[in-house]
């Protein structure tokens, strides 16, 4: 259906499983749809044959969902997103007007996805949770970047591996001067993962997040052996 319409696929038309490495149950297994979304089996699976179809009824029951024509982006669902925003934070009108605060950047990017489905939305809200949890965004604001130069460079970035390796660089550095924060922040990914798969989420910005901590464990890795 995506293809059909023109949407850019990250793996093709793929639908990638991916289970986690046990050898016993509970098995758990990750489903990747060719939108990007993550999703994980929720229920507790004897096999790993269970642990897939799992996945796969929480996928595509969420993706029939959201692709729905009244999951689309129109105007009325951004007035409405807006309002709930303004509401959750106690904002105010003038700021869902000014692109430099934060629901303003919310609102001019439900503004450029007009017409696309939740699901391809959610691809790109993915990219900005992750630049944000790693402190790229304030980085940039950091260097006088407006927002809507932020969202007009990383609205058509597709998170691909060179964003994932400048993330995971960003978490050795960070280790290197903080001994013990990539840790701590894995530990408190892998719960928040854990916590969202049983509850049925969507995964990917989790699944986002351990990937790149797990890179970043890699390279430490391999820097203090090539240091022995």
């Amino acid at each position: 259906m995506k293809q059909s319409r023109g949407a850019d696929l990250k793996n093709g038309a793929l639908v990638v499983y991916e289970m986690v490495p046990s050898n016993s149950p509970p098995y758990v297994c990750y489903v990747t749809l060719p939108g990007g979304s993550c999703f994980g089996s929720f229920q507790f699976c004897p096999t790993k044959a269970e642990a897939r179809r799992s996945a796969a009824k929480i996928a595509l029951m969420n993706s029939v969902f959201n692709e729905h024509p009244s999951r689309r982006i129109t105007d009325e669902f951004i007035e409405k997103s807006v309002s709930e925003a303004l509401a959750s934070f106690n904002g105010n009108r003038e700021e869902a007007d000014n692109p430099n605060t934060g629901i303003g950047a919310f609102r001019f990017m439900l503004e450029s996805n007009k017409g696309k489905s939740m699901l391809e939305f959610q691809e790109l809200m993915t990219v900005f949770q992750l630049l944000h949890w790693n402190g790229s965004l304030k980085a940039m604001r950091e260097r006088q970047c407006s927002r809507q130069e932020v969202l007009a460079h990383y609205s058509h970035r597709a998170l691909d591996d060179d964003i994932r390796n400048q993330m995971a660089m960003d978490w050795v550095n960070r280790e290197q001067n903080t001994p013990g924060a990539l840790s701590r922040e894995l530990s408190s990914t892998e719960r928040e993962l854990d916590d969202a798969r049983l509850a049925g989420k969507e995964l990917r910005f989790h699944k986002e997040k351990k990937d790149i901590l797990m890179l970043a464990a890699g390279q430490l890795g391999s820097m203090h052996s090539s240091h022995c």
